[in-house]
Parts: structure tokens; sequence; C-alpha cells
């Protein structure tokens, strides 16, 4: 490695970050500021029924708050974001708060795009089928700000894109044809205006949520460190954020834990989304967690490993920095020793939150759907940020899970 910096350019604004336990409280204010006056609520029914989530929230936007949407799923359902889109018009909203984890994050976004749109959802539901892209509403269109209080650790709060779905439930195996069955979105408008970090909010998720996403999110900083598209800063944010993570998330699920313990995880999720570059773990991710009923963090704890030790056979893969974030010394240690190291470090971080280890153990996935599985990842637009010199194959992909099996 070289100590040279090469040239580069960071551009990235991911809105206000208000962090702290309470900081909620806030939230009418912070919309105030920025002229926003009718905040709708994007959430889940469960997020929606749970006081210890609610209220904090509802008390915070005060008079800004113009009523709440919880209908999201985690099938994060294109439909759900037209009837959302439906419901902004109806109240004349002029800002969404959306609440929770991942899917409501996302149907929250695509809320905003299709409610910019002047045309119909079924146009556009067309366009979508076919381009398997959700459409960007015209420049000049106005598309309605974000604001998110995320009570999960995936890491998905401050990107400007995401996926949506066409299929309401898990597919059961992947197709082997070309129908469309999710579509990506993405615009600059996207980006979230502030996003609350409140442990207190966090503390009230359901502990196999917490641990499942934790998982997701620790690999969002494994896999900028590899990035192709590399900086210092992101390195930075990337490295402290992965220790805070490995100080802590091995507790996480603990039942005596003390607040430090989810203070220091929240933390470490919002460093390792800085630029974040998500490649082949979370392809991988994606080929389970759409067609089967298993948590996108289950299929991270399972396949992680495993791809780790793929990547490091075909490329350096910036191990000495990713062992640099998991706290091991890489003195006295072969280049194959620190992968080796890592890839421990990662397993003893799974097994520590008790989350899977085999795909044999996740709900539908059977043996004969791996050549399915192989395909579906190998489609997946998250491989085209995969680092330079790794380039795998269908084939390459089948046998890394056959050695998850």
């Amino acid at each position: 490695m070289t100590d040279i910096t090469p040239s580069f350019e960071f551009d990235y604004d991911p809105g206000t970050i208000v962090y702290g336990r309470g900081c909620v409280e806030r939230l009418g204010e912070v919309l105030k500021s920025r002229g926003l006056e009718r905040a709708l609520i994007v959430c889940g029914s469960n997020v929606g029924a749970n006081e210890d989530v609610m209220e904090p929230i509802t008390g915070g936007l005060g008079e800004t708050l113009a009523g709440v949407f919880d209908e999201t799923t985690p099938a994060k359902h294109i439909r759900t974001a037209h009837d959302g889109s439906v419901r902004m018009r109806e109240e004349d909203v002029d800002v969404l708060v959306s609440v929770g984890g991942g899917s409501s994050l996302d149907v929250a976004k695509v809320m905003s795009l299709l409610a910019a749109h002047d045309r119909s959802y079924e146009s556009i539901l067309e366009e979508v089928e076919k381009t398997g892209e959700v459409p960007a509403p015209p420049r000049s269109a106005h598309v309605t700000p974000t604001v998110v209080v995320p009570t999960t650790l995936a890491g998905a709060d401050m990107s400007q894109g995401g996926g949506i779905k066409l299929t309401s439930e898990p597919i059961g195996e992947p197709p082997l044809d070309s129908e469309v069955r999710a579509a990506r979105f993405g615009d600059p408008r996207l980006a979230s205006e502030a996003l609350f970090y409140d442990p207190d909010l966090f503390e009230t998720t359901p502990r196999s949520v917490l641990v499942g996403s934790a998982m997701n999110g620790l690999d969002k900083g494994i896999e900028t460190c590899y990035s192709g598209s590399l900086t210092p800063i992101s390195d930075s944010t990337a490295i402290r954020g992965l220790r805070l993570l490995c100080d802590s998330v091995s507790d996480l699920g603990a039942a005596d834990r003390p607040p430090a313990v989810l203070d220091r995880v929240v933390t470490g999720i919002i460093l390792v989304q800085f630029r974040r570059q998500t490649s082949i773990i979370h392809a991988f991710g994606h080929g389970i967690s759409f067609y089967y009923p298993a948590q996108q963090g289950e299929a991270h704890a399972v396949l992680a490993p495993h791809v780790l030790r793929y990547v490091f056979e075909q490329i350096d893969g910036r191990r000495d920095l990713i062992a640099e974030g998991l706290g091991i010394d890489p003195a006295g240690r072969s280049d194959a020793e620190l992968a080796e190291a890592i890839v421990d470090a990662v397993v003893s971080i799974r097994d520590s939150l008790g989350l899977p280890s085999c795909l044999r153990d996740l709900e539908g996935v059977e043996r004969d759907h791996l050549p399915a599985i192989a395909a579906a990842i190998a489609a997946d637009q998250n491989l085209d940020r995969n680092p330079p010199g790794l380039d795998p194959d269908v084939d390459d992909l089948e046998s890394v899970l056959r050695e998850a099996w």
C-alpha cells in the first residue's frame, strides 16, 4: 500500500444530523426553521401503535403534525408509496417524517417522487415495469423534503436512493426469467433535510430486529473500506464507525446492557454511512432478502464471512484498513493470515448477536434454489460498485452460496 494520497473530490450533503437522547423533541423547531409547517409521519403499523416511539415524535412535532400514514410494510411495495402520495395531496403536507427501518424510509422517498409527477400512477408503473427504475420527476418539479427518524441500525438513512418492490410478498425462489420484480430509484433531491438519531427510540426496537440491522450496518462500513470510490474522509469515518461498532455491538443483545452500548452503536452507524459504498455483500443480501422471509441482516450474517473470504482470494481488498477498523493488529501476520483474522472477527460478531450461520437455517431457502439465487445476485446493481479487480461470474457467486449452505 502507498502512503501517497491520490487526488479526490468529496461532495456530500446528507442533511443536518441531530443526535442525542430526547433529540426528537426538537423536530417541530427544526422544521419551522426551514419554513416547513405540515408534516406527515410515514411508518409501519407496529411503529404507529408503539406509544413509546410515537408520543415523543408527535410531541416534538407539535402543531406541525398534519397526520400519520402507518401503512408501510417490510415488503415496501410501490403501491404503498402510491397510496402515501395520495395522502400527501389530501393533507397538503410540505414535509415527510419517516420513522422506523429501511422499508419506511424507502417508501417515504418514493412517495415524494410519485407526488412530484404530473402523470397517472398507471403510466408510471408501466414505465417502472419496463425499465426497472422509478422515473425521476422533471427538474422543475418540487420534490417534498423528508426528515428521517431511524429506529434500526441498517444504515439506509443518508441514502438518496434505494429499492422498491413490485411484489407484495417474498416469492420463495428467484425468477430465472426477465420479469422485473423490483425497481431502483434515486434523485439528489431525496437527500434528507434532517436526520434525528435518538437512542431512546432505538431502545424500543425488538432485539431480533436490532441485532440483524446492526449486522447490515456493520457491513456498510466494511464495504466502504474496499470501495472503488475512496477518499481519506470516507476512510476515516468508516474506520471510526467500525471501531465504535466492534467495541459495543457484541453487547447489543444483552438483557442488561447499559445505555452507553446503544449510544456508541448508533454513533458508529451514523459514521459508517458517510459516502458509504455498498457492493458485493449487499448484492448477496438482496439475493436472499428479496425472495425469502429472512431479514436482510440475517442474510448478511450468513453470507458476509464467505463473501469476504472470496473477496480476499481475488484482491487485496484493503484488508489493512478493514483490520484497523475491526481492531485487529496486523503485526506479524501475512496477508492471508490478516484476511482470515478479518473473517474470524466478523464471525465472532455474528455469533455474539445470536444470528444464523448457514443458508439452510433461513426459512424457505432450498439447496436446489442456489443457481437461481446466484443468477439474481449477478443481476443486482450493487455489483456495479465492486472494487477494482473483483468481477465474479455466476459460477463464482454460486460457489460462495454453496460454501454458505
